[in-house]
């Protein structure tokens, strides 16, 4: 139901443009003067603004200035006096959608009110499909350009259209959740949310709660209701990301609700019935943890009805050159530096690098190389890795006079929690023993050093 916010200050004509409206099927607000117009304009950001043209206090025009600096986009129909006819074509060179005169007719001005909102509801999905567009081309050029990437984007643009579930599994930052999102992307649920549920963040304890929500008092702590993330994304799509991080009572629940399509909250008794395209992904083999008896079998040929395997970045050399310069183009955006190039010794040291991190890593690398070179082009010296294939630890050694205690420091923490991620194949339950932190620690680290684990 489209909200609509009446400014006028004539009781007469409120009652009128609520009546009409309302019969329309619409939402009405009702202020009478431009101060009041503004603040609920503010509280409420309605779909459309009626708005006098004559207000007590503010004006209609002043009103209407308001309005555009806090959305230059809203829709607002003007109504004004014959003799103001000239202020309303002004305020229509201003970026007013249409002006009506009083006395008006009650169709005309419902047939002004539904071209608006239709034109409007046009225009957004035309820039959602652009920005759509654009995420696609980007999310592909982010992939690569290799014989094997080329592989695995063919695979995308199978099962995309379809609403299959889809297993991506991969190495540590070989791309599995930039891959999952193109496949959202693509498909015909592409308008709809895209929902990404890190499985080894959940605390075992919280599982049932965090996918299928909660009611009100459903456990200690649990002071209000709580939707979960199988609502937040119906009709979209979920991320499952390291699904094996998921304990085995949790694998039950999830998979009576994926074969069932209902939910029920923690602490209710009533089905939710949900539409939702399952895609997990898994660092490890899950063949082999079904082998272990840390992973269902059944969950397993479930969320397996399509499979997409991601190789190492050492397995697709040639997509480093470009990958490089995409990250450092990114990088020069996100830390406003002008680097135009990487020199031939730089480009060496990446080619022959192992990198065990994949393309995380690498994207890691150059945008520290970014932030610490001062020429216009990527030097040795700034790239943490070395030739022989071992991280270096002399960061400290090369020091630049302009760092500071507090950044040298940032950076030993995240090289040595990326390293530590890595070693434990993505888990960072593991990582944070590694580390001897706990977990919670850990998390706030990668929160406050933004750490990029996609």
């Amino acid at each position: 139901m489209e909200r609509i916010l009446i400014i006028e200050d004539n009781k007469d004509m409120q009652f009128l443009l609520n009546t009409i409206l309302k019969e329309e099927g619409f939402e009405t607000i009702t202020v009478g003067n431009g101060k009041l117009g503004v603040k609920e304009y503010k509280a409420t950001m309605p779909d459309l603004v009626l708005l006098d043209m004559r207000l007590p206090g503010l004006n209609g025009m002043e009103v209407f200035e308001n309005i555009l600096k806090i959305d230059e986009n809203q829709l607002v129909i003007m109504i004004t006096a014959f003799a103001d006819v000239t202020d309303a074509v002004g305020a229509m060179k201003m970026g007013a959608y249409d002006y009506i005169t009083k006395p008006f007719n009650n169709d005309d001005l419902i047939l002004t009110i539904k071209k608006a909102l239709k034109t409007r509801s046009l225009s957004r999905e035309v820039e959602i499909l652009k920005k759509q567009i654009k995420k696609e081309k980007v999310t592909k050029k982010e992939l690569g350009q290799s014989l094997e990437i080329q592989k695995v984007i063919h695979q995308v643009d199978l099962v995309a259209p379809t609403n299959i579930s889809v297993l991506i599994q991969g190495k540590s930052g070989t791309g599995k959740e930039v891959v999952a999102y193109l496949i959202h992307s693509q498909s015909d649920r592409y308008k709809k949310s895209f929902v990404a549920v890190d499985c080894g963040a959940i605390p075992d304890t919280l599982v049932e709660s965090e996918l299928f929500g909660h009611e009100k008092g459903a456990f200690t702590g649990a002071d209000s209701k709580r939707i979960g993330k199988f609502e937040e994304a119906n009709f979209g799509t979920l991320l499952l990301d390291e699904i094996t991080n998921l304990p085995l009572e949790g694998q039950a629940k999830l998979l009576r609700a994926i074969e069932e399509r209902k939910i029920t909250h923690l602490g209710g008794n009533k089905p939710i019935a949900i539409d939702v395209r399952i895609i997990a992904t898994s660092n490890l083999q899950i063949k082999e943890e079904i082998a272990k008896g840390n992973f269902r079998n059944d969950l397993f040929h479930r969320l397996n009805e399509f499979e997409i395997q991601l190789p190492l970045l050492k397995e697709r050399n040639d997509d480093i050159p470009v990958l490089a310069y995409e990250f450092v183009e990114e990088a020069n955006i996100n830390l406003n530096k002008h680097i135009k190039s990487i020199s031939v010794e730089a480009m060496k040291i990446l080619l022959n690098y192992e990198w065990p991190g994949n393309v995380r890593e690498l994207k890691h690398v150059m945008k520290r190389a970014v932030l610490l070179e001062k020429s216009d082009e990527i030097t040795p010296f700034v790239l943490s890795i070395k030739n022989d294939n071992k991280e270096i630890v002399d960061d400290v050694l090369t020091i630049n006079s302009d760092d500071s205690f507090d950044s040298i420091i940032s950076n030993v923490e995240r090289d040595l929690i990326m390293k530590a991620i890595e070693q434990a194949n993505g888990n960072k339950s593991k990582a944070a023993e590694i580390l001897n932190i706990n977990r919670k620690t850990l998390y706030r680290k990668i929160k406050n050093l933004n750490i990029s684990l996609g």
